[in-house]
């Protein structure tokens, strides 16, 4: 028999041996937790009145208004990236930075930049830079390894960058604002813009070969035919932020209103390029339609898992197993990092927000960190899953677009740098706290590198996340063990 001790961590090792051997996220977690759930109540380890919490779950899933923001959002940033928009920006500063050193990367990542601020997908921002300035950066004598690396850098800005897909993720699964999430991720999102110039700068500098400046006969004449180039590229995407983001930072708008008025708006600037078309918009949908349905089934699947999990005592064995850790909050968040670090080469970001961060949040909060601060840190190394060999999903992009020229190793190799300056931007976020509370509207409070680790079960008194009316019956059970 087993024991009630090692029944929690048996079900979680249960489920990465499921996910490890290529089973759908989803429904992996669905029948570890359906699988566990009946083992808990055959051994007598908790009531089958555990599962009744289990369709309140569900209907609070598929009623949830703030998870409508997904499908806007996707759509605006499907219709974006066939419109035109990437091509105008790219051209144009390409050609204005064209003369100096390391300028084509330098547009690439303040293009990538204003992408993810419009888009919020990955996927679009990759595509779109492989496909306009991958030819060009190869032709005019940049490294291969230089090239894919800063363009799959630049598409992975947009898991940091407002309006992110995984910042309103993470604010429904820490129970938090999603403007003020956003309002916490301008700080980081703006270091690492320049985290990756500074790249480049130093490349300029010790390895000029690898980015060389357009030679003179490929630099265009700077003029206002140029600017004019730019402005219509540039001016349109402002605006579009400031009506998606700027209405929800103040307040007057929802998250799924801003979305959908961001949707509005991609297609406005769709139509002005000329590229509103049939087929654009049914496509937009197609892929709109699937990323949702996979968000919808993993949030099912690790809602079932998450409540069997509790119903084993999964939550306080992952509660004594942080909340011990030498080093007080300084090192929980160290190791915590380590851990969403390494799932990442194995899990999608919405796999690891809808699984991981809700065992995580509870100690979080217990030890005093604040839920906006640590969802921003998670959100910043999740773009690492993006980026990193051998499953990111970034560098499967770049090598769709890429020429044959290119060779995979190229990419693989690329990417290794970029990972370094996402990592060196958590651990900004870890011992400067101010990168993310300076542009939210509360105080939140700052590390203390020599509190003490925080025993969660020592009946302090802390505000608890706000969960739905299930909740209650858990508590209820608990107390009757």
């Amino acid at each position: 028999m087993i024991s009630q001790d090692l029944m929690a961590p048996i079900m979680f090792g249960g489920l990465i041996l499921f996910l490890l051997i290529g089973y759908p996220a989803a429904f992996s977690l669905g029948a570890v937790g359906l699988f566990f759930s009946f083992i808990g109540i055959e051994m007598g380890m908790f009531q089958p009145t555990f599962l009744q919490a289990l369709p309140d779950r569900v209907f609070g899933i598929l009623s949830n208004d703030l998870l409508l923001s997904i499908p806007f959002f996707t759509f605006m940033g499907a219709i974006l990236e066939k419109c035109g928009l990437a091509e105008d920006m790219l051209e144009g500063l390409g050609q204005l930075f064209g003369p100096i050193r390391g300028g084509l990367a330098y547009a690439v990542i303040i293009v990538g930049a204003i992408l993810g601020a419009i888009t919020g997908t990955v996927a679009a921002s990759v595509i779109a830079m492989g496909l306009i300035s991958l030819p060009i950066m190869l032709r005019y004598g940049y490294n291969p390894r230089v090239a894919t690396g800063v363009i799959a850098a630049s598409g992975t800005i947009t898991q940091l960058i407002p309006p992110s897909l995984v910042l309103i993720v993470l604010a429904d699964q820490l129970g938090k604002s999603v403007g003020d999430m956003y309002a916490g991720a301008i700080g980081p999102s703006i270091i690492q813009i320049v985290l990756f110039c500074l790249f480049i700068f130093f490349l300029s500098i010790f390895r000029p070969q690898d980015v060389p400046a357009l030679p003179p006969e490929a630099r265009p004449v700077i003029d206002w035919k140029l600017f004019k180039k730019i402005l219509w590229g540039i001016v349109p995407s402002i605006a579009l932020i400031f009506l998606v983001l700027g209405t929800i930072l103040m307040g007057l708008a929802t998250p799924t209103e801003g979305g959908a008025m961001g949707s509005v708006g991609a297609l406005v600037l769709a139509a002005m390029n000329k590229r509103l078309h049939k087929p654009l918009v049914w496509e937009a949908m197609t892929s709109t339609m699937r990323i949702n349905a996979m968000v919808i089934f993993i949030l099912i699947g690790s809602t079932v898992f998450g409540l069997a999990f509790r119903g084993v005592d999964g939550d306080l064995w992952i509660e004594h197993l942080l909340s011990g850790l030498p080093g007080g909050q300084i090192g929980f968040l160290i190791v915590v990092n380590l851990f969403v670090f390494f799932l990442a080469f194995f899990l999608d970001y919405f796999e690891i927000a809808f699984i991981i961060i809700p065992l995580l949040a509870p100690v979080a909060q217990k030890l005093g960190i604040d839920l906006i601060w640590f969802g921003v840190l998670l959100g910043a190394n999740m773009q690492t899953s993006f980026m990193h060999p051998p499953f990111g999903f970034a560098l499967f992009y770049l090598r769709g677009v890429a020429p044959k020229s290119v060779k995979s190793s190229d990419i693989y190799y690329g990417a290794l740098p970029w990972v370094g300056l996402q990592l060196i931007l958590v651990a900004i976020i870890i011992f400067i706290p101010e990168t993310v509370t300076y542009f939210v509207d509360k105080p939140v409070v700052a590390i203390d590198a020599n509190a003490p680790s925080v025993d969660p079960l020592a009946g302090v008194e802390q505000n608890e996340i706000t969960v739905d009316s299930s909740s209650e019956i858990e508590r209820q059970l608990r107390e009757n063990k």
